[in-house]
């Protein structure tokens, strides 16, 4: 993917928020700073996409829960808009993260054809850590932190789990979601490279700063057996294999103690 920070297709966030009348806010007890959100009207084909995006308020609580957890200490402008195929994104110099109302389209496509209807939880789920992401690279920007692409990409996979698996219960069925629709993601390209003869990796010189779709559910599945043993024996499998997963407890341990300590200053006292 050609920019630093889209989860799915990939965009660079515009810097203009014009475009459209302001919609709904989410509340932040940060005075001008805090990720606060707006809706911008909708193209046409996109509508029933929109609605369902507004009428969960699935940015506004997302944006909320990390609201009381950090302060960033500068407004972050989190807009739901419609992208063109372009992909949900954050633009630093803007600091804007956009989330795209053609996103949802896209995913309950990808879940629909493996057989999952109607998919509202599934994509739900799905946007939700697609937020998560975006914030995670907003959080890198604030605090300056200095990655390569495809450290920062894993880095903001790291934060979204982190944030899900804050969530308890509700928060590990979001993230199993996550990790599924990588999985599809996956088998998606593997269908198409061996269509065209080429790399499901990108080894036919498309390839972005993320890891490998496949490789992200496998991350995804091992911090959540890493954070909760008990209750997710069964996600281990195909994706994430048995000897990796021996080893989850101790990878998880290590990610959340980085992520919380780089966290630090920005933590909600």
């Amino acid at each position: 993917m050609p920019c630093v920070v889209a989860l799915l297709a990939g965009c660079t966030a515009s810097a203009d928020e014009g475009g459209g009348s302001p919609g709904a806010v989410a509340p932040n007890s940060s005075g001008g700073g805090g990720f606060v959100v707006r809706h911008e009207p909708p193209a046409g084909a996109d509508r029933g996409d929109a609605s369902f995006l507004r009428d969960r308020k699935l940015l506004e609580r997302s944006s909320a829960t990390l609201n009381a957890f950090i302060d960033p200490g500068r407004r972050v402008t989190v807009v739901a808009r419609s992208c063109e195929g372009e992909g949900s994104g954050y633009d630093p110099e803007s600091r804007r993260i956009e989330i795209c109302y053609d996103d949802v389209a896209r995913e309950r496509a990808l879940f629909r054809h493996a057989g999952h209807r109607p998919a509202d939880e599934e994509v739900a789920a799905v946007l939700v850590e697609t937020f998560f992401h975006e914030a995670g690279h907003a959080v890198i920007d604030v605090l300056d932190l200095s990655f390569t692409d495809r450290a920062e990409e894993d880095a903001a996979d790291q934060f979204a789990a982190l944030m899900l698996l804050r969530q308890g219960g509700d928060g590990e069925r979001s993230l199993r979601f996550a990790a599924k629709e990588y999985e599809l993601t996956a088998a998606e390209e593997e269908a198409d490279a061996e269509s065209d003869g080429a790399d499901a990796d990108g080894d036919d010189g498309e390839r972005d700063e993320h890891s490998p779709a496949r490789l992200r559910a496998a991350n995804h599945l091992c911090h959540l057996h890493g954070s909760a043993p008990g209750r997710s024996r069964d996600v281990v499998g195909p994706t994430l294999s048995r000897s990796r997963a021996a080893g989850c407890g101790t990878e998880w341990a290590r990610v959340r103690g980085a992520w919380t300590e780089r966290l630090a200053p920005l933590l909600r006292r």
